[in-house]
């Protein structure tokens, strides 16, 4: 089977993005394994390659059947490119905002046109986007929006361990509040519909306990007993291979062990620590539920280091290769 084609926007032309673009599409093990195009400003992407010094010669494409995937060729989908007098490395402008977003929905495009297998996307920077009047506040709306997506599911994959999220970003009180059986249900039937879509059919899902040893049977909280528990019967019931409440302390371990095939975070933190305890770099954010495939860093803009050729393409390296073992299923 040809080498999967995997999308690369080059994010916020301000922050690390092309950097670490430009970095990963000169790694051996891309090379070997997936055939890239960069979405992005030539002049941007040209810079890029001529801060970090990789062994590199831009291609520009006006059809992605002419790409060059030979070792030492970069092929990029030109996107207008930015006035390159309004902006600066670290500093948040309306302008790159703009830039970001049409590199993204460019690489959109080409996924829906199924032109690329998947998209694996740099960092934007939030208020640069809010600045350049971009009407979302981040990558996943941005999908979602475009996609026709209702609301889509972030994955998070390290080292073979996956973890959704009960929820994202909201305040911790808010957090448990939403530790509800019915939303417990729908989220996993949800996940396993994820999970069935990246081809992975064979495995049990565990929901982590809220409270410390999932409260004790309500000694300490009695969210596990009133809320997940419940949810757990049903979904056994239904069919669906899951186990719950599982100790926090413990789940993720069992996790990485293979017991499990992924886990149910029931908060934003209790899962994110967890995944970059384990390997900052490597954690990776896949984007599920959607009709395309979507992977992405898991770390910002970087605007302190931004243009000082110091930042790691590790976390960019790993979300192309994820992007390309699981694009097969996503191929039409």
């Amino acid at each position: 089977m040809e080498r999967p084609l995997i999308a690369v926007p080059a994010g916020d032309p301000a922050g690390i993005g092309p950097e670490i673009l430009v970095k990963a599409f000169a790694d051996s093990s891309v090379q070997r394994t997936v055939r890239c195009v960069a979405v992005g400003g030539r002049e941007i992407i040209e810079n890029a390659v001529a801060m970090t010094g990789v062994p590199l010669s831009v291609r520009p494409l006006h059809n992605i059947g002419d790409g060059d995937f030979s070792e030492g060729v970069l092929n990029l989908v030109p996107v207008d490119g930015i006035d390159m007098t309004a902006f600066r490395h670290g500093v948040v402008s309306a302008e790159c905002g703009k830039a970001a977003f049409r590199c993204i929905e460019k690489s959109i495009e080409l996924a829906l046109a199924k032109k690329v297998d998947a998209v694996a996307t740099t960092p934007v920077n939030k208020e640069s986007l809010q600045a350049g009047g971009i009407p979302y506040i981040g990558h996943t709306e941005i999908f979602a929006g475009l996609t026709g997506t209702k609301d889509p599911l972030t994955v998070f994959e390290v080292r073979g361990m996956r973890i959704f999220f009960l929820s994202r970003h909201m305040s911790l009180r808010k957090a448990c509040e939403l530790v509800q059986k019915d939303r417990i249900v729908d989220y996993v039937k949800r996940a396993f519909a994820v999970l069935r879509q990246f081809g992975v059919t064979q495995g049990t899902m565990a929901v982590a306990g809220l409270n410390p040893h999932s409260g004790e049977h309500g000694l300490f909280g009695d969210e596990e007993v009133n809320e997940v528990a419940p949810a757990v019967a049903v979904l056994k019931a239904q069919g669906y291979p899951v186990e719950g409440p599982v100790g926090a302390d413990s789940v993720f371990h069992q996790a990485l062990q293979g017991k499990f095939n992924s886990v149910l975070s029931l908060y934003h933190d209790q899962g994110h620590i967890a995944a970059k305890t384990l390997d900052f770099e490597k954690t990776i954010s896949i984007t599920g539920g959607m009709p395309i495939l979507r992977t992405s860093v898991d770390h910002g803009t970087a605007f302190d280091i931004a243009g000082k050729n110091i930042a790691s393409p590790v976390s960019m390296i790993e979300a192309i290769v994820l992007a390309a073992k699981y694009a097969p299923a996503f191929r039409g």
